[in-house]
């Protein structure tokens, strides 16, 4: 039961960590390079339901609940949607035809750049989320057995649903709109996706606000689980993140989603059977290991590149 509870609470960590995952790994397969940015992203849609929240709450006469959450998500993901686009207008687009390593040292830059000017707009002290939906705990009914013994957090359950909600939602847009076609045309081929009519710029921009909107979705979803925030929230969970995409795959979106849930299983494993302290060792030793044996990931393919 203990094992069974564990998984639990691993696939509810691990949901966060698939949907910033996925923004790591849409930008490389557009773009081919890591945007190291985005987990600051996600410390940004975290700070923007801070300061929303209470808004909301007044506007729902301050009964937290579903609701409110949901307003919140949607306000978040919208302006973490434009700061992604943002950046990659002001920042990646001038070194477009620049080699790799300079758009990945800017990266790095738009990333130090936007924690440290998150500790001095909002403060490097830790903020108190506020509370929009009264957490509980559900268990399954005493008729079951054993398996009643099992549970879960209602913010937990709550953060898994909507991210299976916008999974699907994501693997909609890419499979069956105009722009999911043009994106995976501009990933497989760029040269030929741009004589064939695609606005390269546009669709790029798009990439970047997708996934910056789920990167503030993850925000706001860790933040009713963990209501502590600070302006440096998004380094570790976007390592391991970016563990996640090349766990999966990077440039893969089932990859993706698959890496985030195993990491947040294997961090859980850890803190419960052997101890917290390694939990971000174990993490990264595991992205070693895959980089060793397989360097593409669980569900990735090797690529030719002509030189």
């Amino acid at each position: 039961m203990e094992f069974l509870q564990q998984l639990i609470n691993g696939l509810a960590q691990g949901s966060i960590y698939a949907l910033i995952a996925l923004g790591y790994t849409m930008v490389f397969g557009v773009l081919r390079f890591i945007n190291f940015a985005h987990g600051d992203v996600y410390m940004l849609g975290a700070f923007a339901g801070f300061y929303i929240g209470p808004k909301m709450l007044h506007a729902f006469s301050d009964k937290p609940g579903f609701g409110v959450l949901v307003s919140m998500l949607i306000v978040a993901m919208i302006l973490c949607a434009i700061i992604g686009i943002a950046i990659e207008w002001l920042c990646y687009r001038p070194l477009r035809d620049r080699p790799k390593i300079t758009v990945l040292i800017t990266a790095i830059g738009v990333s130090l750049f936007l924690s440290n000017g998150g500790q001095y707009v909002f403060g490097a002290d830790p903020k108190s989320f506020p509370e929009i939906l009264t957490d509980s705990y559900l268990s399954l009914p005493e008729s079951w057995g054993r398996v009643s013994e099992l549970g879960i957090q209602l913010s937990a359950a709550i953060s898994m649903g909507i991210t299976l909600i916008l999974l699907f939602a994501l693997r909609h847009i890419v499979l069956h709109t105009k722009m999911g076609m043009a994106m995976r045309a501009l990933s497989f081929n760029p040269v030929a996706a741009s004589l064939m009519g695609i606005n390269i710029s546009i669709v790029i921009a798009f990439t970047f606000g997708l996934g910056s909107a789920l990167a503030g979705a993850a925000g706001i979803l860790t933040s009713i689980q963990q209501p502590s925030i600070d302006p440096l929230m998004g380094v570790n969970a976007g390592l391991k993140a970016f563990v996640a995409a090349v766990l999966g795959g990077i440039g893969n979106l089932p990859g993706a989603a698959l890496g985030g849930l195993l990491i947040g299983i294997i961090e859980t494993m850890v803190v419960g059977y052997i101890s917290p302290t390694y939990r971000d060792a174990i993490v990264f030793g595991v992205l070693i290991l895959i980089l060793l044996f397989k360097p593409t990931g669980l569900l990735g393919a090797s690529e030719q590149e002509k030189v």
